[in-house]
């Protein structure tokens, strides 16, 4: 996220793990990245109506329903993010931001720099993939 070079991490107070400077920066980050999704969003939707025409022949037809599709994968991408980044916010809020779901340890100050809407840290992660992997 390009955002994220404009705003600086602060340092972190050795005291807490995540201090107020710093879930401040991810606040600023998370309500950035919402009000931004919330536009391209809207202008997805948007563009979707604005498809729904049948017009011209087959072939005029069939290009528009590949843009029609690739909308739809857009506009659900979006909408996905949209649900993600409320629930970082909404961890915020509650005090369980940067801590994982599933384990309840730490994330890590650099992952969710990096991945601000992180729900699991790097080894509780991998274990999903692997399950998902090998179907367990």
């Amino acid at each position: 996220m390009s955002m994220q070079q404009n705003i600086a991490l602060p340092l972190r107070n050795q005291d807490h793990y995540l201090d107020d400077d710093q879930l401040d920066y991810f606040l600023r980050i998370l309500t950035e990245w919402r009000e931004r999704l919330q536009i391209e969003y809207s202008e997805s939707r948007r563009r979707i109506r604005l498809q729904d025409e049948r017009v011209g022949d087959i072939v005029d037809q069939s290009i528009k329903e590949s843009g029609t599709a690739m909308e739809m994968i857009n506009y659900r991408r979006k909408r996905s993010l949209l649900v993600q980044v409320e629930a970082a916010l909404q961890r915020i809020s509650a005090g369980t931001y940067g801590y994982c779901l599933m384990t309840e340890e730490e994330i890590g100050v650099e992952r969710l720099r990096s991945y601000p809407i992180a729900t699991l840290s790097v080894e509780a992660q991998e274990l999903v993939e692997r399950r998902r992997h090998w179907n367990l």
